[in-house]
Formats: C-alpha cells, structure tokens, sequence
C-alpha cells in the first residue's frame, strides 16, 4: 500500500488513536494536523502524533487524503468546505451520525471524493493526550453510501481500514444512525442519567468512592464523556434516540411494576430474558 500524505482535522481521542496506528502501520509518509485548540496542537506535537500542525487550506494542499475528525455539528458545517477546497484528494469523516452529513454534500460536485466512516469506538476521554495505541484494531467500522464515493477513493479507504486491523461493514445513512442509537447512543444517555441520579440521592461523595463496586464504575463510566460531542450527537440523532429512549423507559418501568407488586416470578423472567444477551456479546 502507497504510503500517503494524509491530514487529521481534529487530533483528539479518536483523530490521535488514529494517527498512532497510520504510524505504525507505515500507511502516512508524513501526518498533518489541523487543530483550533491550541492546547491540543502543542500536545500533538509534544506526543508525536503529527510531523507538524498547519491551517488547514495549507494542510489540504499538502495532503492526498484528509479525515475529518470534529465533533458532529461542526462536521456538517465543515466537510462541504473542505470538499470545495479540494482537486482529487481523498476526504473521509470519523462521525457518530450520518444522515445530516451526507445529506449536506449529496449533491456537491465532488461527493465522490468522500467516504463516509464510523469508527465503532471510543472511551470516555478526551484530546490528544487520551489518544491510544492500536485502539482500532478488531474494532468494526461502519463505512455509509459507499456507493456515493469514487471507487478509488473507496478503495483505498477500504484498505487503510483494513491494514489497521478493522472490520469493514457496509449499510445507508439512516439504517446506521438507527442502529447507532441502540448499541451506542441511549449507553451514553443511560450513563448519564445513572450519574445524575446517584448524584441526586448520594449526597456524600465520599461514599459514592468508596462503596462503588466495579458494576457501577462499568455502567457509569461513560458518563465522563465530552459534553460537546455528545450533545450535538444527539442533537442529530433525535428521532432514533428518541425511539429507543422510549423502549428504554418501559422497560424500566416493567423492573419498576415489578418490584411495586412484588411479582419476583416477572422479575425473574426479566433477567433470564436479559441474560440471552451472553450468546451475542461473548
């Protein structure tokens, strides 16, 4: 595989986990980034994720591939800008939601210059510094509309993927967003909610430290995650979040009737039901 000048737009969590392993895997000849924090390109330099940071008309004119790697509301804003900017280079988004974004460039002109991607991971940090070594590797990732995409931009895209130990799946825009908000969207909101809700009725926090058990810290740790991404995630992705939310709550409320009538044998069934879970997450 040709080895590529490639630009990252956004060197955080997911940008920086990336560039590790295009160095490793020796796929970039050299890694640009574009950063409007500060803080975080003085970082990205310091950890040696990219060669240099540039503005990013210099970096896309240096580049043969550029990823996008911003939160979701400033993705749409973004990606038709860069695909204005662009002669034949390939530009491939890292986003949670991706209904608006290729709606937003469908009819652009150079539309097939882009490949739609999902990386299907994360944690609950953020920044350059929380970047993480081979942290793609056996990890699916959700490429969109392929179809709309060049196939030499798909192509390469594809194997870029591939060489860093991805497993590739294909659907549309809305068939991902709909299946996002059940495996990873209502996790974060449910995480949240947890928090919010120990927070209220544990009023020590010295308590909440000390007796959490690691089932709690697990459920609860996604409720550490940037704001700034998630809000706009489910901004975008409202009506799915919406849907499986309302799911969430009767399922809930099921647990809660439960307990009320003290119906265990329900109870029981719930959790055995729950437990069908093991055969698919193994």
């Amino acid at each position: 595989m040709e080895r590529k000048k490639i630009t990252i737009v956004g060197v955080g969590l997911i940008g920086g986990s990336l560039a590790l392993q295009l160095h490793e895997k020796k796929i970039s000849s050299k890694l640009i980034g574009v950063e409007t924090n500060e803080f975080h390109a003085q970082k990205a330099l310091e950890l040696e994720l990219v060669d240099q940071i540039l503005s990013l008309d210099n970096a896309i004119e240096q580049s043969d591939v550029i990823f996008l790697a911003v939160p979701v509301d400033s993705l749409v804003e973004l990606l038709p800008k860069v695909l204005d900017k662009i002669n034949n280079q390939v530009v491939i988004d890292l986003g949670s939601t991706k209904s608006q974004l290729v709606e937003a460039v469908k009819n652009h002109p150079k539309r097939g210059r882009y490949v739609s991607a999902h990386p299907m991971w994360g944690t609950e940090y953020n920044g350059p510094q929380a970047a993480v070594k081979g942290a793609f590797e056996n990890v699916a990732v959700i490429i969109c509309n392929s179809k709309d995409s060049d196939s030499d931009a798909l192509e390469w895209t594809k194997k870029m993927f591939s060489k860093i130990r991805m497993r590739i799946l294909e659907m549309d825009a809305e068939a991902h967003d709909l299946h996002a908000a059940y495996v990873s969207h209502i996790s974060h909101i449910t995480s949240f909610a947890l928090a919010n809700t120990v927070l209220e009725k544990e009023k020590e926090e010295e308590a909440i430290f000390e007796l959490a058990s690691a089932g709690f810290e697990s459920t609860v740790r996604l409720a550490k995650s940037n704001p700034a991404m998630w809000v706009p995630i489910f901004k975008q992705n409202r009506d799915n979040v919406l849907d499986v939310l309302n799911e969430h709550i009767t399922q809930l409320r099921k647990f809660k009737s439960c307990l009320e009538k003290e119906n265990y044998e329900y109870l029981l069934e719930l959790i055995v039901q729950a437990n069908k879970i093991r055969g698919i997450l193994k």
